[in-house]
């Protein structure tokens, strides 16, 4: 009769075999998947310096919907800038959460609550930070509502994901 009957039979692994069934790492592995979020969230604070302001995109916007509609008044035109921006708001942060859950998951396939989640709160730290930093700009001001379109933007992002991930990988 055994007196460790607890014990496991199978000796421990050597160092060798460990090292025989361990990948060995890249050294900018990660740089491969986290490169796409990175270059985005540059995007995104680029679209926040005075450049993006509301005064500066005017002149850009107006004369494009002043010929697609040209009969359109002032007031018309100050409300489709301004629905037009906060599509960019959102939009900007549907991509961004894309990027990000791509970058969390790395090379490892499917879905996971936990990548999603933490996907999710990145942008939405990121959006935050994106209005404080618009509340150093002269031509710009920090908005909490702002943040708020952003984060929905970055949830329905993950909506769209998990509903995606459920449908094409069942076992997911």
């Amino acid at each position: 009769m055994d007196p460790q009957p607890w014990r496991n039979p199978r000796p421990a692994p050597s160092l060798s075999e460990i090292r025989a069934k361990t990948p060995t790492p890249r050294p900018f592995q990660w740089l491969r998947a986290w490169w796409p979020a990175i270059l985005w969230s540059g995007v995104i604070f680029t679209m926040s310096t005075d450049t993006f302001s509301a005064d500066h995109t005017a002149w850009f916007l107006e004369p494009i919907l002043r010929w697609l509609i040209p009969g359109l008044s002032q007031a018309q035109y100050d409300f489709m800038h301004h629905i037009i921006r906060k599509c960019a708001h959102f939009t900007e942060y549907f991509v961004y959460c894309f990027l990000l859950y791509r970058a969390v998951r790395g090379n490892r396939p499917g879905w996971r609550w936990t990548w999603g989640i933490t996907a999710l709160f990145i942008a939405a730290g990121y959006s935050a930070l994106d209005e404080v930093h618009q509340a150093f700009v002269a031509s710009r001001g920090a908005s909490a509502y702002d943040s708020l379109l952003d984060s929905t933007g970055a949830f329905i992002a993950l909506a769209v994901l998990w509903l995606w991930f459920r449908r094409h990988h069942k076992n997911c």
